[in-house]
């Protein structure tokens, strides 16, 4: 007898992807004044009667037959049967809170009765590099292409004579998605757009003197500057131009004084590049003696500012760009509330913050923007998308140089690049060819 292998295991690692689209038709209108606000949410069963939420799409105002356009993907397993649950709510909250939303139906199927899926072919490359044999799957989606499934409200079915349905629901595209890897979009074209944001606020104390995070030692060291060469070493090598934008927050520069968040290292709003870490170093050097270490200590302009590119990239629809921004930082965050939203917002496109604490603050609000511990939540109880902060303090690795800290700030970058490209269905510019 076969053994059983459960998902999650060595041998079930390389899943297929299936991503699955849905609409509704003809739902019920719950509102008196307008339409039902419809939005989705996936279960799947786990074992027995056990559901967990897989995802929810977007809430669409309005209207009694959307289309939603958020897709959801999930893991197929040929040897299990999948039960899927899909439940359409009116959401009448702006946080899209399941509590306050009036429940309009749901639908339960399995993922083989939506989509048959068939394996064409299953070729075997040799890499003569490391003689490794390789499996590259040929994998193929055919048979039901739209499945079409009644809404079902069960309170309704019991207590009303006649009741046929609350709707129909949709399953409008199944297709096989293909995750790339790190290496498959650096390879093919994707650039990793590194910009740099230095705390000068008065907290860090008068970099003449040597009690300053910002004084800079005769061997020319400080731990601002230990941090920027340890996680720029390792970003530049995926920098074509290696041109490094970098930038300061609170401090009140010339030559009116007044207090900027985001304000270029080399005085150069048109042009605020530095080349290579070497030239972030140099401005960085030559800034210091020139401006006045102020307050306070806000993160969301700078994090605004990078957003935008970040925008403007998702744009291209290809994954060609991806955005990191390193904040080095020795404070508390002065405008919490706004840096959340700002997070928040960032976590839709592509970009990841890293959050170097330096000097021996209390620095928990930082460690709390890193959502390890649970979903980040704006001040209005908004989720954000994914996690895509990654907070390190500098005092624990003092001892233990600069490449374990360059590990440790890095270490979940290359997960959030590809989370981030294939949760929006994002190729590499170009397909990188296997060798």
């Amino acid at each position: 007898m076969a053994a059983v292998i459960p998902p999650g295991s060595k041998a079930t690692d390389c899943v297929t992807k299936v991503e699955l689209s849905v609409s509704c038709d003809n739902l019920l209108d719950m509102d008196m004044l307008s339409k039902s606000d419809p939005l989705c949410v996936l279960f799947v069963c786990n074992s027995g009667s056990q559901w967990s939420e897989i995802g929810r799409t977007e809430r669409i105002m309005n209207c009694l037959s959307p289309k939603f356009s958020k897709t959801f993907v999930i893991d197929y397993y040929f040897e299990m049967v999948q039960k899927l649950k899909f439940d359409v709510y009116d959401i009448d909250s702006d946080n899209c809170s399941l509590r306050d939303a009036d429940f309009l139906g749901q639908m339960e199927c399995t993922l083989g009765q939506v989509g048959h899926l068939c394996l064409l072919q299953q070729l075997i490359h040799h890499n003569k590099c490391s003689h490794n044999l390789v499996f590259i799957p040929d994998i193929h989606l055919y048979g039901i292409y739209q499945a079409e499934f009644e809404c079902i409200n069960g309170k309704k079915k019991q207590n009303k004579k006649g009741y046929k349905n609350s709707g129909v629901i949709m399953i409008k595209q199944c297709k096989i998605v293909k995750d790339y890897t790190f290496l498959d979009y650096i390879m093919g074209g994707c650039q990793l757009n590194f910009t740099i944001a230095i705390d000068f606020t008065g907290s860090n104390g008068d970099p003449r003197s040597p009690r300053s995070l910002h004084y800079i030692n005769p061997q020319g060291y400080n731990e601002y500057l230990a941090a920027i060469w340890a996680v720029g070493s390792v970003i530049q090598d995926y920098d074509s131009d290696k041109m490094f934008p970098a930038f300061g927050f609170g401090a009140q520069i010339p030559p009116t004084w007044q207090v900027s968040h985001e304000f270029p290292i080399n005085f150069n709003p048109s042009n605020p590049f530095c080349a290579g870490i070497e030239g972030v170093v140099y401005a960085y050097q030559q800034c210091l003696p020139q401006v006045k270490l102020y307050g306070p200590t806000n993160f969301s302009p700078i994090i605004n500012h990078v957003a935008q590119f970040g925008h403007q990239a998702l744009q291209q629809h290809t994954a060609s760009q991806y955005f990191v921004l390193l904040i080095i930082t020795d404070g508390v965050i002065t405008d919490m509330d706004q840096t959340r939203s700002a997070i928040i917002n960032a976590s839709r496109l592509p970009m990841s913050i890293i959050i170097v604490g330096v000097g021996g603050a209390d620095f928990s609000a930082m460690e709390f923007l890193d959502g390890d511990d649970g979903i980040l939540r704006s001040a209005t109880g908004e989720a954000a998308m994914r996690d895509i902060v990654q907070f390190v303090p500098f005092r624990q690795f003092q001892n233990a140089g600069t490449a374990a800290l360059a590990q440790s700030v890095l270490a979940e970058l290359p997960d959030q690049v590809t989370s981030f490209f294939n949760l929006f269905g994002l190729k590499p510019p170009s397909e990188p060819n296997p060798s």
